[in-house]
This record gives structure tokens, C-alpha cells and sequence, in this order.
């Protein structure tokens, strides 16, 4: 019966983590450029379960012995983890913004964003010109180019399909939307305010280019690709689940109080 406390707690944590992950993904519904996060979960090893009092043993002819032919009753789950946690990077939808700041990646890659805590990783195209002439984020963070430091003296500039920036004034090329992809993305780690940090597993950043290199939509912003519907089905399956695992805690907790109740009676 002990068991079954720690099969139905194991999988009460495990909901509890696919819930906070969705909740974290409908908070950010209408964050430019999120991408959701998914939890998979893995069962442990089942255990093969035998009757063991049904005439189940029979001798071997000529005296081998004896063999146990109990039949099997099914299998018995042992409990639920959460296995990994991964970012969903499909595309989102482009909403359109008519700001020549803003621009949008239609296809895989991050824009290279320069912080205090070295370089970081967005897929929010949502730029604004500071003071000193910078492309930066909302957030001040200059955006890198290719030359370094994107230095636009205004919004008359043009963005290629490409992610090159074209002065309207003189039709100079200004510079070049650094742009990186990497090995295994999915495992990318958030940093907050749309920031993704690199690690061993993802691997190292490197230049997206050619058929890598995704196309720039000036005036643009990318949404994120979290649909509304399919997340409160999946935080309504994920309450039924921890409800259900909670019925057998009680259900299990309900049987040792009467087992402890018979067993002092009997004493």
C-alpha cells in the first residue's frame, strides 16, 4: 500500500510540471516571438504480476522438477517522471506592425543580441533607435550586425529579404542582421524578457547562411505559436490527471487506516 503513495505522488509532480509549463505558455500568449515550452513525461520500468495461489506449480515428468504455471494477472505501473522539458521553435503567424524597426524571421535562426552577460539570443524583432543611434531592443540591448553595433541616425532605412539595411537617403548599405543558428536548438535555455542562452547540449552558435539563413519581413512581428484552445484542453487533462492521482493517495491512505484499525484490534 506504501507504494501506491509514491506512485500517485510521482505522478501528481509530474502534472504539476506540465501545468506550470502551460501556464507559463498562456501567460505569454501575446509575448512577440515566444516559443512554448513542452513537457514529456516517462513511466517507470512495469512490473510483470502473477497469481500466486492458484495451483501454480506442476512437475516436470521424469523427476526435473517443478515449474511455476501462476497466470499472469497484467502489469503493474510503478509511477511517472517528467523527463525533459524542450522549446517548441515552430513559426509563428506575422502580425503586421508598419514600423520600420520592427522585422520578422520567417524561417529558423536568432537575431544576436549584446548584454552585459554576453551575447544572447531573440526571436523578438521588435526594435527601437536609441540615443546614441543604436538598433537596441525594448529593452536597451544593442542588436548586432555583422559590423558590430547597427548605427541608423533614423527609421529611413529598408531591410532585404536578406536582413542587409539600405539607407533610403543614399541607398548605402548600412550593415547586415547578424544572424545564428545551432546543432539542437530544442534546447535552448530561456533567460527572460525573450532571451534564449546557449549550452553543451544545444551546442555552439554559429552563422546562418544560404539555405540556413531565414528571410526578414520589415515592418513585421513575429507572434508566438501558442495556440490558446489547445492549451486549456491540455490544463483541463492535466487537472483530471492530478485529481485522478490524488482519489489514490486518499484511496491508498484510506486502506492503510483500516488495515492499522484491524491490526490493533486483533492485539
Amino acid at each position: 500500500m506504501i507504494r501506491g503513495w509514491y506512485i500517485g505522488s510521482s505522478g501528481m509532480n509530474a502534472q504539476q510540471n506540465r501545468l506550470d509549463a502551460i501556464s507559463n505558455n498562456l501567460a505569454n500568449v501575446d509575448t512577440a516571438g515566444y516559443k512554448r515550452d513542452i513537457t514529456v513525461s516517462k513511466s517507470f520500468p512495469e512490473l510483470l504480476v502473477r497469481r500466486t495461489n492458484f495451483d501454480g506449480v506442476y512437475s516436470i515428468q521424469n523427476g526435473m522438477g517443478s515449474a511455476d504455471a501462476a497466470p499472469i494477472m497484467g502489469k503493474l505501473g510503478l509511477g511517472v517522471e517528467t523527463n525533459e522539458n524542450f522549446i517548441d521553435f515552430s513559426q509563428g503567424s506575422f502580425k503586421i506592425t508598419n514600423t520600420k524597426t520592427d522585422t520578422a524571421l520567417s524561417g529558423k535562426g536568432f537575431y544576436v543580441i549584446d548584454t552585459p552577460y554576453g551575447e544572447r539570443y531573440t526571436r523578438n524583432g521588435n526594435f527601437l533607435i536609441g540615443k546614441e543611434g543604436i538598433l537596441e531592443t525594448k529593452d536597451g540591448y544593442p542588436v548586432l550586425g555583422e559590423k558590430g553595433y547597427i548605427y541608423v541616425d533614423n527609421d529611413k532605412f529598408m531591410v532585404n529579404e536578406d536582413g542587409v539595411l539600405i539607407s533610403e537617403e543614399d541607398a548605402t548599405e548600412i550593415d547586415r542582421f547578424k544572424v545564428v543558428r545551432f546543432d539542437n536548438e530544442r534546447y535552448l535555455k530561456k533567460m527572460g524578457e525573450s532571451f534564449y542562452a546557449t549550452n553543451d547540449i544545444a551546442g555552439p552558435a554559429y552563422i546562418a547562411e544560404g539555405d540556413e539563413r531565414p528571410k526578414f519581413l520589415q515592418g513585421y512581428s513575429e507572434t508566438s505559436n501558442v495556440n490558446v484552445v489547445n492549451e486549456m484542453v491540455q490544463m483541463i487533462e492535466v487537472n483530471r490527471a492530478y485529481e485522478a492521482n490524488q482519489k489514490t493517495i486518499t484511496s491508498e491512505d484510506s486502506m492503510m487506516s483500516t488495515l492499522w484499525s484491524k491490526v490493533a484490534d486483533l492485539q
